[in-house]
């Protein structure tokens, strides 16, 4: 068989939103499967042809009239929307480089700014505040600490 012979086969149509599309998701949108795991574990035993090839690949990419062969039945890719794969990614690809980059700043400069207010207000409080004088109760009412374990003994 050379790569060049054509076939004639009846294809049923999966009509997608999108291109590319990966196949397993494409087996999924036309329920030839019960779910993504199961489309994955056939594609990945070799139960799934594209373009007169088997293919093991889960996430290839299919375009507008690749042919799927499954169960012994023919499948064809429709889509009439333009391919969107390459300004997509770069645009993703932009926008988390972008949003790996911020929150790392704005933790530091956060945590920064949590540093230095407490410092701040505390030196202010205690300017403007005089310390209070502890009673004899309250310094009874002060729970121990076991010196060995480091936990709060309990009276009752």
């Amino acid at each position: 068989m050379s790569e060049h012979e054509e076939y004639e086969v009846e294809a049923l149509e999966i009509e997608v939103s999108a291109q590319p599309i990966e196949l397993y998701k494409v087996l999924k949108i036309a329920n030839l499967v019960g779910g993504g795991g199961e489309a994955k574990f056939a594609i990945s035993e070799g139960y799934v042809g594209v373009n007169g090839e088997l293919e093991q690949r889960k996430r290839r990419k299919l375009y507008d009239g690749d042919v799927i062969e499954f169960n012994q039945e023919y499948y064809v890719v429709v889509c009439d929307q333009p391919v969107t794969e390459p300004t997509e990614k770069v645009a993703k690809e932009a926008k988390a480089a972008q949003v790996d980059k911020q929150p790392a700043a704005s933790k530091n400069s956060a945590a920064n700014k949590r540093k230095n207010k407490p410092a701040k207000a505390s030196s202010s409080k205690a300017s403007s505040k005089k310390p209070a004088k502890k009673t004899a109760k309250q310094t009874a009412e002060k729970p121990s600490f076991d010196k060995t374990t480091g936990r709060k003994s309990l009276s009752f």
